[in-house]
């Protein structure tokens, strides 16, 4: 089995995590959430060796995207998009797939399993594959993401918590879409452990946690 290839760079002045998911038999190669810097990306795939064949937006906010229309205008790839994803938001471009959590998508030979965790935005997704979570803006190290812009929902978000990350393998790596945390990554193990949000016994709880309701 190829082992999946993960590459992590902090970017942009609000503290982003954007990564190069690649497959080393194929040399194919997924942008996560192309934004800020993507000559920096682009070049970084090719001193990896690698094709950029796809990407994969975890939700639509502008420092998630800023850079798809760079990208796209050299490279004429696919895009996956949640169809929920908040209908302001959604980048008007050429390439655009709308997917789902019974959707699956892959890179070379490597598969992922589509998560849908609305709550940061309706469209929030996050990637699975051979215990590696590419988390968006869903889970961060220690944190959650803000669920009070528009299209947020803290009571999806408790729900995506509970119902789906919480379920994962506690020895699933965790990649978050910020840096916001003592540490780059981390484990849904130690997670459940040392994350306050993680930690509440319900909704109420988490909406005093999250919302200071």
């Amino acid at each position: 089995m190829s082992r999946l290839l993960i590459q992590q760079y902090e970017i942009g002045p609000l503290n982003n995590f954007l990564y190069l998911l690649g497959d080393p038999e194929t040399k194919q190669m997924a942008i996560v959430d192309p934004a800020w810097d993507v000559d920096f990306l682009v070049k970084e795939s090719k001193r990896l060796g690698y094709t950029i064949t796809k990407v994969f937006l975890t939700h639509a906010h502008p420092d998630h995207v800023n850079g798809l229309d760079q990208l796209l205008s050299t490279h004429q790839v696919p895009v996956y998009i949640s169809k929920h994803e908040y209908p302001p938001l959604r980048p008007q471009i050429q390439g655009l797939i709308d997917v789902t959590d019974q959707d699956q998508l892959s890179i070379g030979n490597i598969n992922f399993n589509i998560l849908h965790t609305p709550g940061h935005t309706p469209g929030c997704q996050c990637f699975l594959a051979q215990g590696q979570l590419i988390s968006g803006d869903t889970l961060f190290i220690d944190g959650v993401g803000r669920c009070d812009l528009p299209g947020g929902d803290p009571k999806k978000m408790y729900e995506s918590l509970s119902n789906i990350i919480m379920k994962l393998p506690d020895d699933t790596i965790v990649y978050p879409g910020h840096n916001y945390g003592n540490t780059p990554t981390d484990t849904i193990g130690n997670q459940k452990q040392t994350n306050p949000y993680l930690q509440c016994n319900n909704l109420n709880e988490f909406l005093v946690e999250r919302m200071g309701l």
